[in-house]
């Protein structure tokens, strides 16, 4: 067991410094440059020494190797930088950026889980039947539905043709609320892009919740428990959904994952200040630390959530369990 964990161990950290060494070369591959963002004006109306003193000020003027080695030392240090466009620490604008992150890919995350495995197992159960392609066709024309195109579809619909919800931001601007009132108006800012993002995610668990079902209904120990005169709504919550539940299990953790990373097409949509909404706007301004420093958290969380699922595996499948012990014993 302790060699299982201990090779699980360097092969995360072969995984994270790999994923921070891309981190730091894919914004740097990007075609242009930030000068015009840290200049204020068109590059070309600079003087070449103004150009050199404005790499030199944010570090691009040393060699990329320089780079490297000083962006793993920032991070070891926990520095992730100025923001070029913002300048402040991107520390300080991820901390304001992720509660509304959070917020809206969480709450979507569970919704879209709970229904997603509960319509996923009814439909797998009742297989071939109506319930199930009518269930399946709903789901896949879902999958195929562009997530822009859903969110604008709902704010045609619901903040245009009836003005009932706000289109923009995660707040009402120019107005101070506080308790319920602040609550209330959080909330009415959130329907719409919840709505889109649980439209547009529910369909892969529905899809990974049914043939997952599919899987184990063939299993022996089904027709076991039925043969012994099981109720059928305990055959299919206590072993066939329990038994169903790894693959299920990998796909809700690292959408967790991916949740602290924003949805950036439905923030952008919504104008929500979440970070994929930043991730966004530092796409367009070239602000490689901003790009770096939300890659890397990212990055930081898929790998927590593969860890999580490593751990998790074993009290939802004792097979697991005993294949890992063999494995420390061998």
């Amino acid at each position: 067991m302790a060699r299982f964990v201990i090779g699980k161990i360097g092969q995360y950290a072969i995984v994270l410094w790999i994923a921070v060494t891309l981190n730091f070369a894919l914004p740097r591959l990007m075609p242009g440059n930030p000068l015009a963002l840290l200049a204020g004006e068109e590059p070309g109306m600079l003087t070449a020494q103004q150009r050199t003193q404005l790499m030199a000020n944010v570090g691009l003027d040393q060699p990329l190797p320089a780079q490297y080695v000083r962006y793993l030392q920032n991070l070891a240090r926990g520095d992730l930088g100025y923001s070029f466009q913002k300048n402040k620490p991107i520390a300080t604008i991820l901390a304001d950026r992720l509660p509304w992150t959070l917020l809206l890919t969480v709450t979507s995350l569970l919704i879209s889980t709970v229904l997603g495995v509960t319509l996923g197992a009814a439909a797998a159960w009742q297989r071939g039947g109506r319930r199930d392609v009518g269930l399946l066709g709903f789901f896949v024309f879902l999958e195929s539905l562009p997530s822009f195109w859903v969110g604008m579809l709902l704010v045609a619909l619901f903040a245009v043709q009836f003005p009932i919800f706000p289109t923009f931001g995660a707040v009402t601007p120019w107005m101070t609320l506080e308790g319920i009132a602040w609550v209330e108006d959080v909330a009415r800012h959130l329907v719409l892009p919840l709505t889109t993002l649980t439209i547009v995610s529910v369909s892969g668990t529905f899809i990974v919740s049914r043939y997952s079902m599919l899987a184990v209904l063939g299993e022996d120990y089904i027709s076991v428990a039925r043969a012994k005169g099981l109720r059928e709504r305990a055959v299919l919550f206590r072993h066939a959904l329990r038994n169903a539940l790894l693959p299920i299990a990998t796909v809700f953790t690292l959408n967790l994952a991916f949740a602290f990373g924003g949805a950036t097409v439905v923030e952008t949509v919504f104008s929500y200040p979440g970070v994929g909404r930043l991730v966004y706007e530092a796409v367009l301004n070239r602000d490689y630390p901003v790009l770096q420093a939300a890659f890397l958290m990212i990055t930081v969380m898929v790998v927590i959530a593969n860890i999580l699922a490593d751990a998790i595996y074993p009290f939802l499948d004792p097979r697991v369990r005993h294949a890992q012990t063999r494995g420390g014993a061998q």
